[in-house]
């Protein structure tokens, strides 16, 4: 017979409770369809890796996104991550594991993968490298 184990994930250490509740504010400003709020998290030099290639510098990424906002709003869903894992890479490095998830009053969705390199800066952690499908 065979059994499935579940995997254990550690308890987070405190850098990763902190970019834990820095995604929770970013995904409060998408969900509120606040462009800023949403690309906060994100460093100015910061590279997206998605399915239409690779887009450099974080006012490039919030182009990307800014067709989909509105005023209290996201057209595309309200979001939410479920992280899957961490890496821990050094002091100043972090890198996260997560599934990303859009739900509509309609009851529809989607969800994909993300992964996502943090680099601790003056202003806090910020995401250096985002590659999501």
């Amino acid at each position: 017979m065979l059994v499935a184990a579940a995997a254990v994930i550690p308890s987070p250490t405190a850098p990763q409770r902190e970019i834990a509740a820095a995604m929770d504010r970013s995904a409060a400003g998408w969900n509120a369809g606040a462009l800023d709020r949403f690309v906060a998290i994100y460093a100015d030099d910061a590279v997206y890796v998605g399915r239409d290639g690779l887009t450099s510098r974080k006012a490039a990424i919030a182009a990307r996104y800014a067709k989909s906002f509105n005023v209290g709003g996201n057209e595309r869903g309200r979001l939410s991550f479920q992280t899957l894992g961490w890496r821990h890479i050094s002091a100043t490095h972090e890198l996260m594991y997560a599934r990303w998830m859009l739900s509509r009053s309609d009851g529809s969705g989607e969800q994909g993968m993300t992964t996502l390199l943090f680099e601790r800066r003056a202003q806090g952690w910020r995401i250096i490298s985002d590659h999501s499908s």
